[in-house]
């Protein structure tokens, strides 16, 4: 006899119980899938780290992708920092990242960077919240490099519209690569690598996607459960009669230098 099909209740219920601390996603193996870039984010940030005497890892989550970039890297830098805003995770990524020597600082996303100017040659973050252009351009040294991995325009936009209904054109927009490109050149920052990719994501059950939004928060701002029930309802049966939602996530990378002596973290 197969497997009995799981109740929506089930479902939910499973998908709100799992902790959300960290950025590790292997969780959802087997219940929703996407796409990676093409150009390989952890391992070139391995060869940068390489390169660089000086790293800082902005908003670092667990720390989860800097620690398998540093296990990849041939050499590492003297020092490395990151910073993370959300207490859990500054927890779980100081667990993580002691042990490679890496000191975890707890600074909101909106805040000023407590690092002296030019402190670093090589600055990286994976998806940032938002990119703060000019702490970044402060604190690095002339010639040194800004290396990301940034969530793009309308990411996974058909499953925030399906919750929120279609959303204005500035809300669609926001974090398009180029603004985000007009906004480093005005901190000072040459932009010498920005590109773009959109991928394809695949939900096959309602417990990753409650287990989601309840981890991505920016993208059904103050998701609960009992707020959403209904449409969540409505969508366990599309999903159970249809197959899997599929949506569409967009990255860019982006790579900038600040202008000055020297190649330091250009990898």
């Amino acid at each position: 006899m197969g497997q009995r099909s799981r109740s929506f209740e089930e479902l939910v219920a499973e998908g709100a119980a799992v902790p959300t601390e960290g950025w590790d996603f292997s969780w959802f193996e087997g219940r929703a899938t996407e796409e990676r870039p093409s150009w390989g984010y952890a391992v070139s940030l391995a060869d940068r780290l390489a390169a660089a005497t000086a790293a800082l890892d902005l908003q670092t989550g667990g720390g989860e992708v800097l620690d398998l970039a540093l296990g990849r890297a041939p050499k590492t830098p003297a020092l490395t920092v990151a910073t993370e805003g959300w207490p859990p995770n500054v927890t779980q990524a100081t667990a993580l990242l002691a042990p490679r020597g890496v000191a975890v600082v707890a600074v909101p996303e909106d805040a000023p960077l407590p690092f002296a100017d030019a402190a670093f040659d090589l600055v990286s973050s994976r998806h940032p919240v938002r990119a703060p252009w000019a702490e970044i351009s402060r604190v690095l040294r002339p010639g040194g490099t800004y290396f990301a991995q940034h969530v793009g325009p309308r990411s996974v936009f058909e499953l925030v519209e399906y919750f929120l209904g279609p959303q204005p054109d500035e809300v669609r927009d926001a974090r398009h690569p180029d603004r985000e490109r007009a906004e480093a050149e005005a901190a000072g920052l040459e932009v010498v690598d920005l590109r773009a990719e959109t991928l394809r994501v695949e939900f096959h059950d309602i417990a990753a996607v409650v287990h989601f939004l309840r981890k991505v928060v920016w993208m059904v701002p103050g998701f609960t459960v009992e707020a959403y029930r209904p449409r969540l309802r409505a969508l366990h049966e599309r999903i159970e009669s249809a197959g899997p939602f599929v949506a569409h996530s967009t990255r860019h990378l982006f790579v900038a230098r600040k202008p000055g002596d020297g190649d330091s973290g250009r990898g």
